[in-house]
């Protein structure tokens, strides 16, 4: 299969750079329609209570969304700014499409007991098509700001996903020009040329127009998050880079032996290509653990990520070759040793001749090798003790306090913060007390909350809203939620709004997460399987990817949740992770794990192959690779840490875990844990059952690369 595509693209490089090429307009061109597709909704998932309850009030009750807008800075006693703010309230009262705005000065609760603000709850009606609604949220929002007050925010409703999802557009746009020009000049220092190092960067671009085009199109069948733009260009962007830098590496490599450039990207494909083929294909794996779970938000992310995973490999395995046959005669070979000068590449692939390639990675494994015991025990309990925090993660949906401090969303949170009472602004947890209930129910719910109203709803019903304290998702809020779902009993009521949904997504990823895993596992031994035709690697590279795995996501939590070292990120303890970031963290990192171990593998097997001496081809597979490995981690970790930059909490949980997973993976667990690991088993490693062995020999995916012709002329 690679055989045929490598020909193919050598044959016919410039049709395949033409439609490459075409790709990328599309990309940068439809594909970023999805900037205005996003939406800030996460844990829907249907099936549940919440939603049933969402949907019957959707029928029912055609109140519609909200916005709020806040006043402060100023005493809101002045007569100058009540005569503002009143006339602002008149006239959004005129606007079309508004069901209500309430006058703050005669309503309680809307004006704060300092006297230093004042708050305007715009509601819309129910039944606004889309055009309409942002018709009238937009001119709301333009006569509000035209009051005279130091300090005035508008956020809530539709208005806040449109800040979110322009703030997800900046911070992609920011972080592509930190991220392209540095991991453009670490290329130049691995490469030691232009050329060389632009083509990683032509495929990592490809990559990302692949990521804006593959979430348009997902965006026209399922809903997109903010939060997908940014992970999915962020692991577009490097693992193009990653599998770039494998191939153009190999490539040189390669070029050493021929002078046949055509020849030299044949070998390359069908060497580094096949690592790339199953190295994407375990990345896709990983992913498809997140379809397991119900919620949208999770299904949409793991086949948008699937999908820019398919894409970088496919412009690897396709557009990469096409470069190279195009203009890889100008592209100068590796250097045969360090001495001679002629090329900085990290040889991932350098021969025997190459000795003084790989000496510090060679020197890592068989000190690993020698000393095996030694390593895993010191190792192992360091990297369970940083997985510790990991034990006490909590989980919420959170509130604008996620938002960098410079979001009109985030200034609107900390004005109501520091003015009024704790759960003002705060969605209520809403009750729906279906006909046919007990008559006091609706008297037993409310007398869970101090702060409480209801109304009758057509058809019989009645709604009631509980006011929490503390935070939309917080302790009190579930646990109100809880409460009222045992005080209910067996009569038909159903609780819904943020809190409740939470409690929901809680339990669907607790209820999912065991079936999820097992697919994961199942799929990652499977190819692992066919790509060494060991059945003990495997297990082995499981084991020791949760390592790195708990690692991560335990300082994600002692930063992020604990608060410990959060301020040097820009951020804050929130005393939970976002409920996006553990899944898609456990589910990147994994697969990029995989990446990783699939690069050293690949030199292990073909030593192995070569030699039948199982400890040399652990020390020749990490001399052989260690460097590109070693590379590609810090590449793509700083792609990551240029995501870092744009300061949206969740976000930076995301990056920093992947950064982590990624590090520790490429360093600690790859250089030390895996040579020790190999060596314990020994040859027993590359062992298989007789019948899995006839099963991968038939159908395993074992293609080659060609020996090497001489040189024909230096």
């Amino acid at each position: 299969m690679l055989a045929t595509i490598s020909r193919a693209a050598t044959r016919r490089p410039l049709t395949v750079i033409l439609v490459w090429l075409l790709m990328l307009l599309i990309g940068f061109g439809l594909g970023t329609g999805v900037f205005g597709r996003l939406v800030d909704s996460v844990p829907d998932v249907p099936g549940t209570e919440s939603e049933r309850a969402a949907a019957y009030l959707d029928r029912v009750d055609k109140s519609g969304e909200s916005i709020t807008a806040v006043v402060a800075g100023t005493a809101v006693a002045d007569p100058g700014l009540r005569s503002q703010v009143q006339r602002a309230v008149a006239d959004v009262r005129t606007v079309s499409g508004v069901a209500d705005v309430p006058d703050p000065y005669t309503t309680h609760g809307l004006t704060s007991e300092d006297g230093k603000a004042l708050v305007i709850p715009v509601t819309l009606k129910g039944d606004l098509k889309f055009k309409d609604k942002k018709t009238a949220v937009d001119t709301a929002v333009e006569r509000i700001r035209r009051i005279e007050a130091p300090d005035v925010h508008v956020s809530g409703g539709l208005l806040l996903g449109q800040q979110m999802s322009g703030r997800a557009q900046e911070d992609v746009q920011r972080a592509e020009l930190i991220s392209l020009p540095v991991v453009l000049a670490l290329l130049l220092v691995v490469f030691g040329g232009l050329r060389a190092a632009g083509l990683p960067l032509v495929i990592a671009i490809s990559g990302v127009a692949g990521a804006f085009l593959a979430l348009f199109t997902f965006s026209q069948f399922t809903d997109i998050s903010v939060y997908a733009i940014q992970v999915t260009t962020m692991l577009g962007l490097g693992l193009a880079v990653d599998y770039a830098l494998l191939m153009v590496v190999r490539f040189r490599e390669e070029r050493r032996h021929t002078d046949d450039v055509v020849e030299a990207v044949h070998r390359t494909v069908a060497g580094a290509g096949r690592t790339v083929l199953f190295s994407g294909l375990t990345v896709a794996v990983s992913l498809t653990g997140l379809l397991v779970f119900p919620s949208p938000f999770l299904r949409s992310m793991g086949l948008a990520v699937a999908a820019v995973v398919v894409v970088d490999m496919l412009a690897a395995v396709t557009l990469l070759p096409a470069l190279l046959a195009r203009f890889g005669a100008r592209i100068a070979p590796a250097a045969k040793s360090e001495k001679t000068g002629t090329g900085t590449a990290p040889a991932e692939g350098a021969d025997s001749d190459s000795d003084s390639e790989g000496r510090v990675f060679a020197r890592l494994a068989r000190f690993a090798t020698r000393r095996p015991v030694v390593v895993l025990a010191t190792l192992v309990p360091a990297l369970l003790v940083l997985a510790l925090p990991a034990a006490g993660m909590k989980i919420s949906i959170g509130d604008a306090k996620q938002l960098p401090s410079t979001t009109e969303a985030r200034q609107l949170y900390d004005t109501l913060d520091a003015h009024f009472p704790p759960g003002t602004g705060v969605s209520p947890v809403t009750v729906v007390v279906r006909p046919g209930a007990a008559p006091d129910t609706v008297a037993r719910i409310r007398a869970l909350s101090d702060t409480t109203d209801s109304r009758a709803l057509p058809g019989g019903a009645t709604l009631v809203h509980l006011q929490p304290t503390g935070s939309v998702d917080g302790k009190a809020a579930t646990d109100l939620v809880e409460r009222v779902r045992e005080v209910r009993g067996s009569e038909p009521v159903e609780v819904t709004g943020v809190a409740a949904r939470l409690v929901d997504f809680r339990a669907m990823l607790a209820d999912r997460a065991p079936w999820a895993a097992v697919t994961v596992l199942i799929g990652i031994f499977v190819l692992l399987f066919a790509f060494t035709g060991s059945v003990l690697i495997p297990l082995r590279t499981i084991a020791t990817t949760l390592l790195s795995l708990g690692a991560a996501l335990g300082a994600v939590v002692w930063v992020f949740q604990d608060g410990h070292l959060a301020g040097a990120l820009g951020a804050e303890g929130l005393g939970s992770l976002s409920l996006t970031a553990p899944p898609l963290i456990i589910a990147i990192a994994f697969g990029l794990a995989m990446d990783y171990e699939l690069f050293i593998l690949a030199r292990m097997r073909e030593s192995w192959q070569q030699t039948g001496d199982a400890q040399e081809a652990v020390v020749t597979g990490l001399r052989r690779s260690g460097r590109v490995v070693s590379c590609a981690a810090l590449l793509l970790a700083i792609v990551f840490g240029a995501f870092m930059t744009g300061g949206f909490s969740p976000i930076l949980q995301i990056g920093l875990g992947l950064t982590l997973a990624v590090l520790i993976d490429a360093t600690v667990v790859r250089m030390l844990l895996v040579p020790a690991t190999m060596a314990l088993l020994g040859r027993r490693a590359w062992w298989a059952p007789g019948a899995l062995r006839r099963a991968h020999d038939r159908f395993g995916v074992s293609e080659e690369a060609p020996s090497r012709p001489q040189l024909t002329s230096v």
